[in-house]
């Protein structure tokens, strides 16, 4: 699946809109990280790979930008054991 991923740096999180449906990962900022919190993805986009799309999206830009990761959230902590070139 193909969605465009922005930063909403005001919302602190990183969202993408498909067919009128809002899913996004939100982090909280702190000194040279973002702790991600939270992950949603509505039931009408379940199943189809988004929430891993916007995890991966997120820890990308973590990487790129040189900031540490805290996964406070079960489903980014289970992406990056299941991929270790986020660890």
């Amino acid at each position: 699946m193909e969605c465009k991923i922005i930063h909403n740096q005001k919302e602190s999180r990183f969202e993408t809109l498909i067919d009128g449906n809002l899913a996004y990962v939100e982090y909280i900022p702190f000194r040279g990280g973002l702790n991600f919190t939270h992950t949603w993805v509505p039931k009408e986009l379940e199943g189809q790979g988004v929430a891993s799309l916007l995890v991966k999206f997120a820890l990308d830009y973590t990487k790129e930008n040189n900031l540490e990761v805290i996964p406070t959230c079960p489903f980014v902590k289970a992406f990056v054991k299941r991929h270790p070139e986020y660890k």
